[in-house]
């Protein structure tokens, strides 16, 4: 009877174990199909929002063309591209359902820090999270449930990575020499010296506005005086492509589009070192944010280092690519050739990030050098896929920032409005603009020879923009209150000045009765008749003597050396190295120097070049020198040849013919040209 009662009870166990085993397998099963049903669900998601994306680039690139078509000047395409992110971030914000699952805080009092991956053991299976950013203690229930607008919500390393690099390198791809060259020096003391005294002057007065804040009880977190000068370095980073854009499409005036061109160009390079710097800034002792002179100089140091360093590694990439794209024959496939060109300049970035350096500053430096360089030994079919390719990305790249900044107002979770700040912040800007334009321009006009007009200066002045850098910097850090404050700010702003000062630039181009219909590209034509011998002094000769002195007193001191030396060896263009290089370098004169050098006649030149006659029957005049093809010509400054012309050296000439002042150009200000009669004699 005991043996029946102990088989009995092994009997009912061995049916348990095996009902628990069951039920163990089906609920793992069960919880394997709700696995797959939530990553089914997430890559769903993911296509709706990379969709939504696409949709609003598509709308606004079909409202761009009936904007182009009606002759509507009032709103530029990137206003729109943020109009139409505004209203499909209320639609996602209030218009999409919440997902069921709340999320449950859990305290970890002993830890002093928060960790970047936590490890969850649930009933013995381990979870992965990884961390999203800090949530004020007032914010612990309110945490977005919405799955779809955390998934439109971008790391910020994307645009980083992969929409700023095409932006800039096409900044500096398709910078026109000619006009750049031209105001060198004042570009660069606009975007260097005036990019610093505007932070530092934005960054002091949002200081006050910070303490006026404590003041009246409006400030709830700690707001130090290192992230007022970061807000003043983020918010320095001008973006006029509004106003560009509109400047382009009237063909303003060419000296006017350079200076905002250049200083956009450079203002935002210089804008991401400084604001490196500043995070950079750490002095010795209790007090982290109080003033350290040591820490000032290493911050000073870092940006000087910073700089020189992402400078020479974005030409040294450019000239490797050149080199690569010379000594290979990559120009009989234009596929391979293109594809290399632009992984060459998109890992500019990565590897100038990846050591610590700006990759800003190296990909635009970068875009520069490869025009200056391997343009010149790429295939006809890959120029133009070069600079289609580059082109078509910076359209969508900067349209797609605007418009997740309008989606952004209304989809990121942390935002902070101030009025105070906010109000503060207008003000700070337009002080800092007009401290870093009119006195900088006085400065510049006492060595200028053709002044900067008080026209010029209001319009640059109006012209300051913030667009795609100042919101990518801004986003880039938004872990803490202050950060977050910025963030918003920074949104609003970027909202008024494209929609409101774009809006306004045309009415304001005729109100500064600053001249449209100039072709950006060239130089307008002489008023006089072209086709007339006249002496060299009158308006016109004086504005291309004046064109030829500004542009060469900085660009002269590396020209030569790079048209003897660097063009040779680095493209198909140029003299032959066996004519400007020591006979004791014969040897390697004879290997650096391509067959094509010697084919080619003419200086390759790029796209963006002047035309040039290769027809030498001219009769040119240039200030008070008359130069022509068959007779002889006279100069002050011309050495004369065994023929009895006046020659100057191929430096000289590469150099004019490159910033479009040269013997063969046709539009050259102060120039005129004579159709010589035949000599029947």
């Amino acid at each position: 009877m005991q043996l029946a009662v102990r088989s009995g009870l092994l009997l009912l166990l061995l049916l348990r174990a095996r009902g628990l085993r069951a039920g163990e397998r089906s609920s793992s099963a069960m919880e394997e199909i709700a696995t797959e049903k939530e990553a089914e669900e997430s890559h769903r998601q993911d296509s709706v929002s990379l969709l939504t994306f696409i949709l609003l680039l598509t709308l606004t690139i079909l409202t761009i063309w009936l904007f182009k078509h009606r002759r509507v000047r009032f709103l530029h395409e990137t206003g729109l591209a943020m109009i139409y992110g505004l209203i499909v971030g209320v639609i996602l914000r209030y218009g999409s359902p919440s997902s069921n699952g709340h999320d449950k805080p859990f305290s970890c009092s002993q830890e002093d820090r928060p960790f970047t991956t936590l490890l969850v053991n649930v009933s013995g299976k381990f979870f992965e999270y990884t961390l999203k950013g800090e949530i004020s203690p007032g914010k612990i229930h309110n945490v977005e449930q919405n799955d779809m607008l955390r998934k439109v919500t971008f790391d910020p390393e994307v645009f980083f990575n992969i929409l700023l690099p095409p932006i800039i390198f096409h900044a500096g791809y398709s910078l026109k020499k000619r006009h750049f060259f031209r105001n060198l020096g004042s570009i660069l003391a606009y975007a260097f010296l005036g990019t610093a005294v505007s932070c530092f002057i934005i960054g002091n007065l949002m200081y006050g506005v910070v303490k006026l804040m404590k003041l009246v009880g409006q400030l709830s977190d700690k707001f130090y005086y290192t992230d007022c000068l970061l807000f003043g370095a983020v918010i320095s980073a001008t973006d006029p492509v509004t106003v560009l854009a509109i400047f382009n499409e009237l063909h303003a005036d060419v000296d006017l589009y350079a200076l905002l061109f250049g200083e956009s160009v450079l203002n935002d390079a210089v804008a991401i070192v400084l604001s490196s710097s500043i995070v950079a800034y750490q002095p010795t002792g209790e007090n982290t944010h109080a003033f350290d002179a040591a820490a000032f100089f290493k911050s000073v140091g870092v940006f000087l280092g910073i700089f020189s360093g992402s400078f020479m590694m974005g030409a040294v990439t450019g000239v490797v690519t050149a080199l690569v794209t010379k000594f290979t024959k990559l120009h009989c496939f234009p596929l391979l050739e293109t594809a290399l060109f632009f992984l060459m300049s998109w890992s500019t970035f990565l590897l100038a990030e990846a050591c610590g350096f700006t990759g800003v500053v190296a990909v635009l430096f970068c875009g520069i050098t490869q025009a200056h360089y391997t343009y010149n030994n790429l295939s006809v079919e890959s120029r133009s896929r070069t600079k289609q390719l580059f082109e078509v990305l910076h359209f969508l790249a900067e349209n797609f920032i605007f418009s997740y900044m309008g989606l952004a107002l209304f989809t990121f979770q942390k935002h902070i409005f101030s009025p105070i700040f906010i109000i503060g912040a207008f003000i700070a800007i337009f002080l800092g603009r007009a401290a870093h334009i009119y006195p900088l321009s006085f400065f510049l006009n006492l060595g200028r020879r053709h002044k900067i007009s008080w026209n010029f200066q209001h319009m640059m002045m109006f012209s300051g923009l913030r667009g795609a850098m100042a919101f990518a910097l801004a986003i880039r850090d938004t872990a803490t209150y202050s950060h977050q404050m910025m963030f918003s700010t920074t949104l609003l702003i970027v909202f008024f000045t494209v929609w409101i000062i774009g809006g306004g630039t045309t009415p304001m181009l005729s109100w500064l009765n600053i001249r449209v219909g100039v072709d950006p590209d060239q130089d307008p034509p002489p008023s006089n008749d072209s086709f007339q011998v006249l002496q060299g002094d009158g308006p016109d000769s004086e504005r291309g003597n004046r064109t030829k002195q500004e542009s060469a007193w900085l660009f002269r001191l590396w020209y030569s050396f790079d048209h003897n030396y660097l063009k040779p060896i680095l493209t198909h263009s140029g003299p032959p190295l066996t004519t400007t290089l020591p006979s004791c370098c014969g040897l390697l004169a004879r290997c650096l120097t391509t067959p094509q050098v010697y084919d080619n006649q003419e200086q390759l030149r790029e796209e963006d070049s002047d035309f040039i006659l290769n027809d030498g029957d001219l009769t040119l005049t240039y200030g008070d020198t008359t130069i022509t093809a068959n007779g002889s010509s006279g100069s002050r400054t011309a050495t004369t040849s065994l023929d009895g012309r006046k020659t100057k050296s191929s430096s000289e000439e590469a150099l004019e013919r490159e910033l479009g002042m040269g013997d063969h150009e046709v539009t050259s200000r102060g120039t005129r040209l004579v159709f010589p009669l035949e000599d029947n004699a």
